[in-house]
């Protein structure tokens, strides 16, 4: 060792450097809720309570003590679709009650099979301003059955509503 130098400390390292595992995220353990809002009469917000969880507010905003999280719903008629886009713009002003958040619109299959074309179109628009999940025509729930699976192609709205098993 020189004399006279300046020299840094020393610093001996024996055996592999352990790199700290990060903390796993810390999770409330509570599933998000929803409140599910009907934008017309029929819409199947009782439904979609009773099938994916939440909270049923009918055609009403939700309350103080309701979940701020709303999911539109609407069936998929013309009137259906005209509902929700008239209650996109609400939201859109600034007109829904303070604290309310729009999470989605849910279109409700109002029969079976596809849409016909102008009503696609629509809810096309409707799809490029907002997230939409889709619910197909599901016959064992127009007779009052709800025990039954949701259906495959709602997976991903089971996901959000922390319905999925």
């Amino acid at each position: 060792m020189r004399t006279g130098a300046q020299q840094g400390p020393e610093i001996w390292i024996r055996g592999p450097v352990a790199v700290p595992e990060p903390e796993p995220a810390r999770t409330s353990g509570t599933v998000r809720r929803f409140s599910w809002v009907g934008t017309h009469g029929g819409s199947g917000v009782t439904t979609l309570a009773a099938v994916y969880g939440g909270q049923d507010c009918g055609r009403d905003w939700p309350g103080p003590d309701d979940p701020p999280s709303v999911l539109l719903v609407a069936r998929t008629h013309a009137s259906g679709l005209a509902a929700v886009l008239h209650a996109l713009e609400i939201f859109r002003r600034g007109q829904a009650p303070a604290g309310l958040d729009l999470d989605a619109v849910v279109l409700v299959a109002d029969a079976p099979g596809r849409l016909p074309r102008p009503l696609a179109q629509q809810a096309k628009l409707i799809e490029s301003v907002v997230d939409v999940y889709r619910v197909p025509w599901v016959q064992a729930w127009r007779l009052g059955d709800l025990s039954g699976r949701p259906p495959r192609e709602t997976e991903a709205l089971a996901r959000l509503t922390g319905a999925a098993r």
